[in-house]
């Protein structure tokens, strides 16, 4: 078919916004969990990353992530025949997306190299330099975002032609952004008042207000990886809202039996690490098996969050412990629970008779936990000889809000 659907045009779009609306969420999420003389300074960063990746992405960011790997470098990166978008048309793309204009296409896709650079500041705010930031951001999402997504997603990636399963950013997105947050948390170091200081959010309902944008916008995240409006997308929106619900009662729970008290800012971390381990899977699994998922990274996260905090790293808002960890536990459980009567389009997996796209699924997240920390370790070795990478300990003292961007997320009354 080579013919343009207008519903499925349609509801394309409406995703595409969905899946922007998640960075000012995320923003609003990671803002609240900080100290409030780093609010703004935080939230910049994930809205800094709709400028940076916005234009990347249109220069040569898409043509490396989802061009004709007819180049030398093979199923490893996209070749250059669509730098600044040239001949990405608004008629349709028979590889990628054969009933919506390739643009928007492309758009889409642009949403998710938005958001996923931005998932590594909850690691590395309260102490990395802004500019410094910036430069990191526009160079890794150029040479880890764009290329481990043509690896994935790319026709002819080699992680897609070997049968990797990742609906919807499982490696691309969670795993990628969550081991490039821990090696970035391990080379800036811990804060300056790290762990000698109590630090906790500052504001609560903002935690609330972004968890809820990032629920809310998920959908388009999840449901519109179908690229229509379709059963499939109906499977994919479904699996999101039950593992979302799941993540938050399994966290919510072993809060209440291990802490007493069932915590706001726990309860919404459990609906985020939920949706973060049903990204890879939600277009292959059943509704039941997205519980099962939701309930079991509950307790992955939540334990790998509270080791985190005995072994003093300083992963300040948990980018690593959610999303890494998260990610991890999802694109495997793919592996164990994927099943073409949801999608005849993926695939079975270990409970369904076959345990090779489960050993698939560990070829898939090993190579992106290995190239993702090798690139972000050499990005931050450069960065960091050149420009510097770590505020010093004044200026984390007097707030990066003023340091960094001479402005106040709060002023007092008078």
């Amino acid at each position: 078919m080579n013919e343009i659907n207008t519903g499925d045009t349609a509801f394309m779009m409406i995703c595409a916004a969905l899946v922007l609306f998640m960075t000012p969420g995320l923003a609003f999420f990671y803002g609240g969990l900080v100290r409030s003389k780093n609010v703004v300074n935080t939230m910049m960063m994930s809205f800094a990353a709709m400028g940076v990746v916005a234009v990347q992405w249109v220069l040569w960011g898409y043509s490396f992530a989802f061009g004709p790997n007819n180049g030398p470098l093979g199923g490893f990166a996209g070749g250059l025949q669509w730098l600044g978008l040239g001949g990405v048309g608004l008629g349709p793309n028979p590889d990628y997306a054969p009933g919506i204009p390739h643009q928007l296409f492309m758009v889409y896709q642009a949403m998710f190299a938005i958001i996923t650079p931005a998932l590594i500041s909850g690691s590395i705010v309260e102490r990395m330099k802004f500019k410094s930031y910036i430069v990191f951001v526009f160079l890794w999402s150029t040479l880890s975002y764009d290329l481990i997504a043509h690896w994935v997603w790319g026709v002819g990636g080699w992680l897609h032609m070997m049968g990797a399963l990742d609906f919807a950013g499982g490696t691309v997105v969670h795993i990628n952004a969550g081991v490039s947050a821990l090696v970035a948390t391990l080379m800036l170091g811990p804060r300056a008042d790290f762990p000698h200081r109590s630090s906790p959010p500052h504001n609560v309902t903002l935690v609330l207000l972004g968890g809820g944008m990032l629920w809310f916008g998920w959908f388009g995240f999840n449901a519109g990886s179908a690229l229509g409006a379709s059963a499939t997308a109906t499977a994919a929106f479904v699996a999101t809202n039950t593992a979302a619900a799941s993540g938050m009662l399994g966290w919510m729970l072993l809060d209440l039996f291990l802490k007493g008290k069932p915590t706001a800012v726990g309860a919404i971390t459990g609906a985020v690490a939920g949706l973060v381990a049903i990204t890879p899977a939600c277009g292959f699994v059943t509704p039941l098996s997205s519980v099962i998922i939701g309930l079991g990274v509950s307790c992955v996260c939540y334990w790998t969050l509270n080791q985190r905090i005995k072994w003093h790293l300083d992963d300040t808002l948990d980018a690593f412990s959610v999303h890494g960890v998260g990610g991890i536990f999802g694109a495997l459980m793919t592996g164990v629970l994927a099943t073409r009567s949801v999608n005849a389009a993926g695939g079975d997996g270990l409970l369904y008779g076959n345990p090779t796209q489960l050993l698939v699924q560990c070829a898939a997240v090993g190579a992106t936990i290995a190239f993702s920390a090798f690139m972000t370790f050499v990005l931050l070795k450069v960065i960091g000889a050149t420009m510097g990478i770590r505020s010093n300990d004044e200026h984390q003292s007097e707030g990066l809000d003023l340091v960094e961007h001479g402005e106040k997320g709060y002023h007092e009354l008078v």
